[in-house]
């Protein structure tokens, strides 16, 4: 009954969401995927071992430090992110 003519505008369900509300679960959506990028990249150095050309161990150790501290990063990153989001809209964080 949201299509009748007759409604006003203000009972009329919105047709897009809020640009606030989109853009956080944008946030939370890369936050969900930064696990799943973690682990591919984890995976890299197992691309590494072929046989004509050796790695050391030293630089496999060295990348994946190096991509568990970006995850470490991009994690406070987005916490960062959603907490200024929240205090934008005025929400306090604890699920209210």
């Amino acid at each position: 009954m949201s299509d009748d003519p007759a409604l006003p505008l203000s009972q009329k369900t919105p047709l897009f969401v809020e640009r606030q509300t989109y853009r956080r679960r944008r946030i939370v959506d890369a936050a969900r995927a930064l696990p799943v990028l973690g682990l591919l990249l984890w995976w890299v150095p197992l691309l590494w071992a072929l046989p004509e050309r050796p790695h050391s161990a030293s630089g496999a150790i060295i990348y994946i430090f190096s991509v568990w501290l970006g995850l470490v990063v991009t994690a406070g990153l987005l916490i960062i992110a959603l907490r200024r989001r929240d205090a934008q809209s005025g929400r306090t964080g604890d699920g209210q």
